[in-house]
């Protein structure tokens, strides 16, 4: 059976967007719907998880290459650049960052890992935030460590490194006012009268889990 060309082979290093690096450990045809379609078998190591992705919807799913070093050691010298304050309606805040992480470039993330680590040091992040800091930066040390050819390890301390430099200066770059009238206690109140409990940690949790795979993923089957 000749199987159609593809853009990634057997044994490929790739990035899929929100799960991480993935190798290509077979391609194959079978029928779908009444059509032969060839697939991609992605084995996501982080997660240990079997994908099965359609070879035509790859690249609407933003599966790509693993960047080159040139762009690892430029996404992680992004990390100590100084940038703009980013708005403090969290909500809002989440959101930009979610999509950032589902278009799933190097640089992307490095921005979402940038932006929560130093707004975590004006103010502690709600539960998601938490939670998108912590995917994101498991990204960006997977990728940049194949990049590299170093370990995770490493890679985590150089992303330390440039989020702390020497003598802690801040790089967010001062504005005339940091309107904070608008932050995580304020709008956790418009959702809920009371004090959060457990429970609605457990809740912003499943949530976040279902931005990060559900509503992104349809398109493929997962094993």
């Amino acid at each position: 059976m000749n199987i159609m060309e593809t853009k990634f082979k057997i044994d490929q290093k790739i990035v899929y967007p929100c799960q991480g690096v993935g190798k290509v450990v077979e391609v194959f045809e079978r029928m779908f719907k009444d059509k032969l379609t060839t697939y991609y078998k992605i084995y996501i190591e982080a997660s240990d998880m079997i994908v099965m992705v359609p070879v035509e919807n790859a690249e609407n799913l933003g599966i790509r290459e693993i960047v080159s070093k040139e762009e690892a050691e430029e996404a992680l010298n992004l990390l100590g650049d100084s940038f703009e304050p980013i708005t403090s309606d969290w909500k809002l805040r989440y959101q930009m960052n979610l999509d950032l992480l589902k278009k799933g470039t190097v640089k992307d993330i490095a921005t979402i890992v940038r932006c929560l680590y130093n707004r975590s040091k004006v103010k502690e992040l709600p539960i998601l935030e938490r939670k998108l800091y912590d995917s994101a930066k498991k990204l960006l040390e997977d990728e940049i460590s194949f990049a590299l050819g170093v370990s995770e390890k490493e890679i985590e301390k150089a992303i330390h490194t440039k989020l702390e430099p020497l003598g802690g200066i801040q790089k967010v770059k001062p504005v005339a006012k940091f309107d904070e009238d608008d932050e995580d206690d304020d709008l956790m109140d418009d959702i809920k009268p009371n004090k959060r409990s457990d429970d609605d940690d457990d809740e912003d949790n499943d949530d976040l889990d279902s931005d990060l795979s559900d509503d992104d993923f349809d398109n493929d089957d997962s094993f």
